[in-house]
């Protein structure tokens, strides 16, 4: 089902958390909240599963308001970071918790459990104990009792920042399996913008209580509203300068651009940038580090204050001390009005 915020304002210790937010998921969408620890993004989270109450606003599921419903019977589950499953009883148990508290038959809870075990690659776990299973194994079952509750929305609380590398990504590729497979709308939160943008439909990228901007990845990759967006998922220089007539001029630089008129801060991406070795070139490679498969190579004005980065093959002759010719993709700059 769609999940519509409108307006909504959350108020803790007569603190403003959230102000004013609003969002709409679509019925089956995949969608992740962004941004620094503290900026709300668990806050609206707990406010959609009806733990926390808002201050004003409403929040729709399927078009319905869920305002005054109590969290059991919004259908919007959450997955907390620690995962929150009861030491005392058994991986089944613990799945089939919810069930039981709908008053479901525990024959019915049991099967339902084995079903969703082997949904998340956990078959034959039934009667494990959680003291007993590994992060991964835990974050699994927490996901198969979130399931087990029928949700027509989940929630899902930076579910893997407690996990390896290797581990993330398997979670990832579940998480996504998973939700195209029951077709649940979900918010997924997290601090990783890999993660957000290798997962999500859209991204809301939130700061201080705010939605600075909500587009989908490649939207919010390529042209993001202002510097605190460009910041969280780029790396580059940025160059201080003005457009005027098609030419954007940063000493010490002239770039053609379809930008309008006015003031703009140009943030140059190593991708953005094409480099050659040359003679007495206006250039000099000051730094060169291995990246793997290719170099990161810095490259320093010989007059003015300005370190700028490209990437160059793995097998690139550049050596630091070389002076090298540059020029820029112009698609891949990124302009930033002031």
């Amino acid at each position: 089902m769609e999940l519509e915020l409108k307006d909504l304002k959350v108020t803790l210790s007569k603190k403003e958390i959230l102000h004013g937010v609003n969002l709409r998921v679509e019925d089956g969408e995949l969608i992740c909240l962004l941004g620094a620890s503290g900026c709300g993004k668990s806050t609206l989270l707990k406010t959609v599963a009806g733990i926390i109450p808002q201050h004003e606003g409403s929040i729709f599921i399927g078009g319905s308001s869920v305002d005054t419903l109590p969290s059991h019977k919004r259908r919007a589950v959450i997955v907390f970071q620690d995962f929150r499953l009861f030491p005392h009883m058994t991986v089944a148990e613990n799945i089939g918790f919810p069930m039981r508290m709908a008053g479901e038959d525990r024959s019915i809870c049991e099967k339902r459990a084995s079903e969703l075990l082997d949904k998340v690659q956990l078959s034959g776990f039934e009667q494990r104990r959680i003291e007993q299973m590994s992060g991964g194994q835990i974050q699994r079952v927490a996901l198969a009792r979130a399931l087990a509750a029928d949700p027509v929305v989940l929630l899902l609380d930076e579910p893997f920042s407690s996990l390896d590398v290797n581990l993330r990504k398997d979670m990832r590729q579940l998480v996504m399996d998973l939700q195209r497979e029951f077709r649940m709308t979900t918010i997924l939160v997290t601090h990783d913008h890999e993660e957000a943008l290798t997962m999500s439909q859209r991204i809301a990228f939130m700061q201080e209580g705010r939605i600075l901007q909500y587009a989908t990845p490649e939207e919010i990759y390529r042209n993001p509203v202002n510097q605190a967006v460009a910041d969280y998922f780029l790396e580059g220089v940025y160059l201080y300068g003005e457009v005027r007539e098609g030419i954007y001029s940063a000493s010490p630089f002239r770039i053609r651009t379809n930008q309008p008129d006015g003031r703009y801060r140009c943030l140059v991406k190593p991708s953005a940038v094409k480099i050659k070795k040359a003679e007495e070139a206006a250039f000099l490679v000051v730094e060169k580090i291995y990246h793997g498969d290719r170099y990161l190579v810095k490259f320093g004005h010989r007059i003015e204050d300005l370190v700028l980065e490209s990437y160059v093959p793995d097998d690139s002759p550049l050596q630091v001390g070389d002076g090298i010719d540059l020029t820029f993709h112009g698609e891949k700059l990124v302009f930033i009005p002031e």
